[in-house]
Order: C-alpha cells, then structure tokens, then sequence
C-alpha cells in the first residue's frame, strides 16, 4: 500500500487536526502513516482524511482564482451531505430561515414545490393558487434552467435559494415536460406565499370536498374546522379528501390529519439509526368525521406526508384512493439547528403505513386508477329539455352560484367528478343493505 504524503502544509496540519478524535491530537503527523488495515474499525479513515487535506490544499494553492477557508470547508459540508439522498442538505443562515418559513406557511417565491430525481431538478407540485400554479407549472417537469442558470450541477438547496425572493421580483425558469422535445419558457413574478393548507365546499347537498394543499402545524386544526363547518346544517353522506399534488410537509400534521377520519389502530411509524427516531403515531377515538363514506384523490404529485394519510387510510379500509401512482418519498427528515444560527437537514429514518408497507420510491398505488380529465359531453340534436322550449316555466329555486361553480369544477376534473360518483354508488349500496 502507499504509504501516507506526510510533507503538508501548516493549514493542511491544523485541518487534519480539527478532523481528527482527540486520541490523535497529541501524535506527530508521520504517525498517521500506518496502513488502513491495522486500524481498528472504530477508527476515522485516515488514509482518506489525508486525502482530503491534500485536495484542501490543492485547491488553495492551484485553483486558478483564490478561494478562502471557509468557502471550501462550507463547500465540502454542502457535498457530503448532498451526496447521501435528494432530501439531506447543509443549510446556510438564509436557506435555514427560509426553509422555517415554508414550513409555517409563509415565504416569498413562486410557489413550488421540487426535488431531485436522477440528478435533475424536478416539480414535485406546484402549490395551490400561486404564480407556479397559475402559470400551468405541472408535476414532474423537469427545471433544466433557472434565470439562465443551467441546473445540471445545481444542488436542491441552490435551486430553492434561486428561486425565492423579493415578492414583486421577477424569475424566468425553463422547464422540459414529458413528452416533449422542446422546452418551455416561463416567467413569473414572485409573490408572499401564504399558503392556507385547507380548504373546502359543498359540491352537492350532503357532499363535501376537503382540499389540503400541504401539512403545516395548524392544517389538523384547519381540517378539522372544515369538516365541523361542512356538517354544521346537516350530516356528510359523503366526503371526498383531496391530496393530489400536496407536497407533504410536517409529519405530526399527517398523523394529525388521519386522525380526523380513524378512532383506533395505527397511523404511522418511523424507524431510524436512532432512538429518538423511533416514532409511532396512532388514532384516537375522537373523529368528527365518524363514519362518513370517504374517497381520497392522489397522484404523482402526492408525496411524503400526503402518502402517510393515504397509506394509513388505504391500510384501516376506511376510504376508498383514487387517482394514481403517488410520488414515493418515504423517508423522513429532521432539520437540525447548528450553534452557528445555520442547520442541517438530514434524513434519519423511513416511515412505515400500519401494515408494514415502505412507499420509498414505490409510492401508493390506488385502489381506484383514474387518469386525470376533463368531462366532455357529447352534442346531440336528439336531446331536448324542458329548458329549451320556448315559454317554459322558470325553476321556483333557481341552482345558487355556489352549486353552479361545483358543477363547473365536477366537468373541468373528471377525478373529482368520478370520486363524487363513487361516493354517490356507496350510498346506494349502503341504504339497500339496511
């Protein structure tokens, strides 16, 4: 084996040092010589720490413009961790707080969610009413430049860094979408995003619709609110829980969420390395939802937390998932404040449904396959109504705006039309068995 280089500079000498475990401090370099294969296996790797320090010390003195300590330190911190998975990342003092930002619902930028995938920078979801949304930004797009700026060697957390900012500030981003050789050009105006995780409506009488964009701390809360208001004049015959493009976010708010809809048996567990990382979360017996029929809508878009709540209520049988394949991201990060105002997010465990199920790169597969449409509805000159003869008699209750906007929204999405339908067909099923 090739013994160690032990002519290092002074720099490189005080890196090694603060590198290794105080048992070494007080040894003279030439002693880190020994072969790799006489340490013990609790030792560092020394061999590959002297390399380390010989790059260092390279890339100080030969690198064509002058770069300092701390940039090439924070720079080695930002690739170990990058390289271990698409979700672990070094945050500096501005990604730390913009990533608490997001997390408690309000931020500047565009409103997009996105992740790594084979080394590209890819749309996990756009975020409900935002310039991403609005601009047609779809899941699984593919970000191939940001303000010019090629994405190729850019890590996650650049990429978010670049894309937030100043709310009225500008960002152009080009974006490859499946299918598609030519790619598309956007530019959108950067906003506050203040992302109300819940919302909901009636579609029909009896019929809810729970809209979660994401998970924030107060989203159980929020949905729970909904489902009370929802109910206020009269019972739910039905509820469709709409997780398609919900990115995930926090894992109590997942766990908090389910809850709403089980009164007993397990939500989730985590298992990591770790003690503490070692969680499991399960249903109390208070659920305003009770018994309420219950159809869930998910897609590719639907990850992380969002696949929690589906594969908990996949698992009980207490709805019905429509839609398709979720995303897969099964692991679950901790965001680990440093002494230096700045944090780590690491990734420490992986998260299991009741059954034991890992969705790591395997997603949720529904048990109800709908593509998503739009309801188009054949023109024939055979069909007449009472509405289209002249002189008819005006309704006495003439359909409200509000139903009148349902019944738009059920033909623009053919999903949520067809989880109405499903809901309406389980209604049925259930008076007849009475």
């Amino acid at each position: 084996m090739t013994p160690f280089v032990t002519d290092v500079s002074a720099p490189a000498k005080r890196f090694l040092a603060a590198l290794l475990p105080l048992a070494f401090l007080s040894a003279p370099l030439p002693l880190l010589a020994q072969p790799a294969s006489q340490a013990s296996a609790d030792d560092l790797p020394l061999e590959e720490i002297q390399t380390f320090a010989e790059v260092f010390e390279r890339i100080k003195r030969g690198y064509v413009e002058e770069v300092d300590d701390r940039t090439l330190l924070r720079n080695a911190m930002r690739g170990m961790l990058s390289e271990l998975d698409p979700h672990s990342a070094y945050l500096d003092e501005e990604e730390y707080q913009s990533l608490r930002e997001s997390t408690q619902g309000e931020f500047g930028g565009i409103g997009i969610e996105v992740g790594m995938e084979n080394g590209q920078l890819m749309v996990v979801t756009p975020i409900d009413d935002t310039p991403a949304s609005r601009a047609g930004l779809l899941s699984r797009d593919v970000i191939i430049a940001i303000d010019g700026t090629p994405t190729d060697s850019m890590s996650l957390q650049e990429a978010v860094t670049m894309m937030r900012g100043e709310p009225g500030s500008q960002l152009r981003i080009s974006v490859l979408r499946t299918g598609e050789e030519t790619p598309r050009s956007f530019t959108l105006t950067r906003e506050v995003i203040r992302s109300e995780s819940v919302k909901h409506e009636l579609l029909e009488p009896g019929y809810g619709y729970l809209r979660i964009s994401q998970f924030q701390s107060r989203t159980p809360e929020q949905a729970r609110q909904a489902i009370e208001r929802m109910q206020r004049d009269a019972p739910l015959e039905g509820l469709i829980l709409d997780l398609r493009n919900n990115p995930g976010g926090v894992l109590q708010a997942a766990a908090g969420v389910a809850d709403l809809f089980l009164d007993s048996g397990l939500i989730v567990y985590t298992e990591g390395r770790l003690a503490d990382t070692a969680m499991s979360f399960s249903a109390s017996r208070d659920t305003p939802a009770g018994d309420v029929p219950l159809v869930v809508l998910i897609n590719s878009g639907s990850a992380s937390a969002a696949e929690i709540v589906a594969g908990a209520l996949q698992d009980q049988r207490r709805g019905v998932i429509m839609g398709t394949d979720s995303f897969g991201k099964g692991s679950v990060q901790q965001i680990m404040p440093l002494g230096n105002g700045e944090g780590l997010k690491l990734t420490t465990a992986l998260y299991y449904t009741p059954n034991g199920r890992s969705i790591q790169a395997q997603g949720i597969e529904p048990d109800v396959e709908v593509v998503r449409g739009r309801l188009e509805l054949a023109e024939s000159r055979l069909e007449l109504r009472e509405s289209d003869l002249d002189g008819h008699l005006g309704a006495q209750q003439p359909m409200t705006q509000s139903r009148q906007s349902a019944s738009e929204r059920l033909r623009d999405d053919y999903q949520m039309s067809e989880a109405l339908n499903l809901l309406k067909a389980l209604n049925v099923v259930d008076r007849r068995r009475r």
